[in-house]
């Protein structure tokens, strides 16, 4: 039986016509608002269907890199692109002539236009000639594909005298591309050039037009002065997604102490890129920008360099806003508390007023009750009612003191007193109010504890402020111990709690004036820097232990008179000494 030979196709001539439908079609895509990757890969598609060849590559040189695509029949979804440092200058390629190819006569050898273009129908053949410019070579040999494909044509494209990139076109059939073509190739290049240019700057323009509106939303949010943080980053997390390339398939999420701000429907995916959002050094959240459908590899994975610029803006404004609230936060806080100082001052002026006033009925109430209890002849029931007066009365009286000594309204002076005895006047006043609370107070006074040169009501301010914080420490209850300590320079009080305690920032600010964790009205945040005050004019030391849900245990060192060697005056914080 006769082998019939199989009929080589015939290869379909384009016309003029053809070729300016499609540098049409090329310069109607420029004008969608397409991604730059993604116009590359439509343009490579409409280049492939319209050729008919099996393969296209397109090299385009943007600023220093190289951005390669290529594009096969063999898949629909063959579409491939890279971006690559550009080591090569295309304006320094040079043809070698044919008179500079042996056996230039030979048909099947690569045709080398005036504009080095090549163009071959038999790449095995081409291969063999020796090409004394190996970078041109390199080009238009396509030396990665040379084993697949056998006809290719080498178009480089230009913008006026320079070149920007390379097309090539290859086909698996020998002698496949009309030479007739050659010329309008040429001509759809020179097209091609200016039509990449304009839309990949038209790319990027809208890129940056985008990223200037995102960072406007974000100003017109904060301008507003009632719009609070938690509101700035809603909206900033809604204003994200539309500044990157593919606002469809992005997400965005915000985290700032804990607390996440996400877009509808926030889900993972195969991109993501971050931001930290750091407050006066601290990193206190991060922003995460997500592709939730792969995409090519541009600079920072599918993300634009021009993107991470713009995040990590967004995160430096963030920063600002919110270091700016807080300061806001703080001095409307401030404020608020120096009113409550001004009001506790007042408070304490007209309690030394009513202290004085019921003074002397008190008097009064005390010096009738006890002539009347001289009466022999009062009945004995009489007789215990009365003394229930007289007691209740040296009570009250006792109260009116204590007040005026918590008050300064009586003389200040350093004394020598007797730390125990302090101790057991200032809690007269707390011992209800533990046990109102469920807190069981513990009471251990070293016995014979030496005097100490003291201002009593300094030193009863210092125990009484200590008390009050470990009892609003201690909201649930818990237990309170006070203890004094003799040591070998100096006296010791100890207020031990088993409250909350608080964390190593908190500890670092205790001492600070106004500074408080508790809210409006319930502290002015001067307790703590008043004893540190008081304590430093006595010539003593502070000691602080605490740890968050741990409790806290101050200590007060006091020096003993006549000791030879004296406190240095310093505060230690779980036990680092800052010296004051």
């Amino acid at each position: 039986m006769q082998k019939v030979k199989k009929k080589t196709p015939t290869v379909h001539s384009r016309s003029t016509a053809e070729f300016q439908a499609l540098s049409q079609q090329v310069i109607d895509e420029s004008n969608r608002d397409l991604p730059w990757a993604d116009y590359l890969s439509k343009i490579s598609q409409t280049l492939i269907q319209f050729s008919g060849c099996d393969a296209i590559e397109m090299q385009v040189k943007v600023k220093d890199r190289k951005n390669t695509c290529e594009v096969t029949k063999r898949t629909k979804r063959s579409f491939s692109f890279a971006i690559v440092p550009c080591a090569l200058n295309l304006d320094k390629i040079k043809s070698p002539g044919r008179e500079a190819v042996p056996g230039a006569d030979r048909p099947d050898l690569p045709l080398l236009s005036e504009e080095n273009n090549a163009w071959t129908g038999n790449m095995r053949s081409a291969l063999t000639v020796e090409c004394p410019d190996e970078k041109m070579s390199s080009y238009y040999c396509c030396k990665k594909m040379n084993k697949s494909y056998q006809s290719i044509a080498f178009i480089p494209i230009r913008v006026g005298k320079h070149r920007i990139g390379v097309l090539q076109l290859l086909s698996r059939r020998k002698n496949f591309f009309p030479k007739n073509e050659y010329e309008l190739y040429e001509n759809f290049a020179l097209t091609l050039g200016p039509v990449l240019l304009n839309q990949r700057s038209q790319a990027a323009l809208r890129e940056r037009v985008k990223e200037l509106t995102c960072l406007y939303g974000i100003a017109r949010a904060v301008e507003k002065h009632e719009t609070d943080l938690k509101d700035i980053l809603k909206q900033t997390v809604a204003l994200i997604p539309p500044a990157w390339q593919y606002p469809q398939i992005t997400h965005c999420r915000i985290i700032l102490d804990g607390e996440s701000y996400t877009t509808p429907g926030f889900k993972t995916g195969p991109h993501k890129q971050t931001a930290g959002i750091v407050v006066k050094g601290v990193e206190r959240g991060v922003i995460a920008v997500v592709y939730t459908e792969k995409k090519h590899k541009l600079d920072e994975g599918p993300f634009l360099d021009e993107e991470r610029h713009l995040l990590n803006t967004i995160a430096g404004e963030l920063a600002l806003i919110i270091e700016r609230k807080h300061s806001e936060s703080e001095e409307i806080n401030l404020q608020a508390q120096l009113r409550h100082a001004d009001r506790l001052a007042t408070i304490g002026q007209l309690a030394s007023g009513v202290a004085h006033e019921i003074n002397e009925p008190l008097c009064n109430i005390l010096g009738f009750a006890q002539l009347t209890k001289k009466d022999n002849q009062l009945p004995e029931q009489s007789r215990q009612d009365i003394e229930k007066i007289i007691n209740a009365s040296l009570h009250a009286r006792e109260i009116v003191r204590k007040l005026l000594i918590f008050g300064r309204q009586m003389p200040t002076k350093k004394v020598r007193a007797n730390l125990n005895l302090i101790v057991k006047e200032g809690i007269y006043f707390l011992e209800s109010r533990c046990t109102k609370e469920g807190i069981e107070l513990l009471r251990s006074l070293a016995a014979d504890l030496p005097e100490v040169v003291v201002d009593q009501a300094q030193m009863t301010q210092v125990l009484v402020n200590l008390v009050v914080n470990a009892i609003q420490a201690m909201p649930d209850g818990g237990r309170l111990n006070i203890q004094t300590q003799t040591g070998e320079n100096h006296i010791t009080l100890i207020v031990e709690d088993t409250g909350t305690g608080m964390n190593t920032e908190v500890l670092k600010q205790i001492f600070l004036p106004f500074f408080t964790t508790k809210d409006v009205g319930e502290g002015t945040g001067l307790g703590l820097s008043v004893v540190h005050g008081i304590v430093s004019s006595h010539g003593g030391s502070i000691k602080v232990d605490s740890k968050a849900g741990a409790g806290t245990k101050f200590e007060i060192h006091l020096p003993i008179p006549g000791s030879a060697k004296p406190i240095a005056a310093e505060v230690e914080l779980n036990g680092k000494i800052q010296r004051k």
